[in-house]
């Protein structure tokens, strides 16, 4: 049976927390454990058809990696390697982390930097999120009035996260499901 691959970058660790959160929620059944992309190859990322990955935002619009000032390897690193990867009939719903009160006119910057490069790989992208509920100046994130993935704020609505998760995962399940075979 194939899985649902979740991944993420992290460097302060909640963007971790935020994808074992997912993987909780989804369960071992249809979702493998979530990976730190600073631990794997571009092929193993690919054996899957359905995706979850997760970015925190680092630098400004910055893809998060050394050069924005992460002090480990995260998404810059990995897609280094990536050069022209075909991610074509794969599904990927992105999650992104963000302080929207502390960076008003930049929340969640990095999502769209992921977004676009997986997009650009041939990816079908699902899971755009609402942008109501968030106080902020601007992201470069939203695309048709909507966030380009699910958005987190753990700094100021970490009482809102587990609900934003369980919501945001009803919507994206059914279209990632489709991309993997379970056993009848």
């Amino acid at each position: 049976m194939q899985k649902i691959g979740i991944f993420f970058g992290t460097e302060t660790g909640t963007t971790r927390l935020v994808a074992k959160k997912i993987h909780k929620l989804l369960g071992d059944e249809i979702a493998d454990k979530p990976v730190n992309v600073n631990r794997i190859t571009l092929p193993e990322m690919l054996r899957y058809d359905a995706l979850i990955l997760g970015t925190p935002s680092y630098g400004v619009g910055d893809i998060p990696g050394r050069s924005a000032g992460c002090l480990e390897a995260n998404w810059e690193e990995f897609l280094a390697g990536a050069g022209s990867a075909d991610f074509s009939g794969k599904r990927v719903a992105l999650f992104g982390l963000g302080a929207q009160e502390r960076y008003s006119e930049r929340f969640a910057a990095s999502l769209i930097r992921v977004y676009e490069t997986f997009q650009g790989m041939g990816a079908e992208m699902v899971g755009s999120w609402s942008t109501e509920g968030y106080a902020f100046e601007h992201s470069p994130s939203i695309v048709d009035g909507r966030f380009v993935g699910l958005v987190i704020d753990q700094r100021t609505q970490g009482m809102l996260t587990d609900g934003r998760i369980e919501t945001w995962l009803a919507q994206i399940k059914p279209s990632l499901m489709e991309r993997i075979a379970l056993p009848a």
